[in-house]
């Protein structure tokens, strides 16, 4: 392994921490709606459990409204089963063939509990971003002792390393910053 496929390593683990990270922050609730809340969903389709996005059309109503539009009519009730029996702690509604949900307006109280969760997140994303240098770290010191690379070259990429992992800690402080702000504003 060279430096350069290490370092790409490295790269890669930590901006997939960092896609992952966004994924996560984008499921934590704020104030609005969004049919994102609904992806991690699945509904029991003739004996089979699929994501809600295959057996219905998500979208939004308002902005405190998401809408669910099932693509079969037999369809509403166990969607509104699988809604209400989520985490989301949401009370769907349907109205013919298309289902409303309202999402409640959110406690003080929860949004702290939520800035909680953001911070969690963001502290696991860090960790994982450290974890991926340590490796990195790692490689280079196995190289150096195998006197495949200079005590140079291994300087020089630890401090790539360290200047790889300081950007991708600032890019999810921001991104834990801006999250916190979503969720506290009312």
């Amino acid at each position: 392994m060279t430096i350069a496929e290490i370092r790409k390593t490295a790269e890669q683990k930590m901006a997939r921490t960092v896609e992952a990270l966004k994924h996560d922050m984008s499921k934590i609730r704020t104030g609005r709606a969004h049919p994102g809340l609904l992806d991690h969903l699945h509904v029991d389709y003739y004996g089979s459990m699929v994501p809600l996005s295959q057996v219905a059309q998500v979208g939004l109503g308002d902005a405190r409204t998401i809408t669910v539009q099932p693509w079969e009519k037999k369809m509403v009730a166990v969607i509104e089963k699988a809604i209400r029996d989520s985490d989301l702690g949401v009370n769907p509604a349907s109205h013919g063939d298309v289902i409303r949900v309202p999402m409640p307006p959110l406690t003080e109280e929860r949004r702290r509990e939520l800035t909680k969760v953001v911070r969690h997140e963001g502290e696991n994303a860090r960790v994982a971003v450290r974890s991926s240098r340590r490796d990195a770290i790692a490689h280079l010191k196995e190289m150096l002792k195998k006197k495949e690379i200079s005590e140079d070259d291994e300087r020089r990429a630890l401090d790539e390393a360290q200047k790889l992992t300081d950007r991708y800690v600032a890019e999810i402080d921001k991104l834990v910053a801006e999250k916190e702000k979503e969720v506290l504003t009312v």
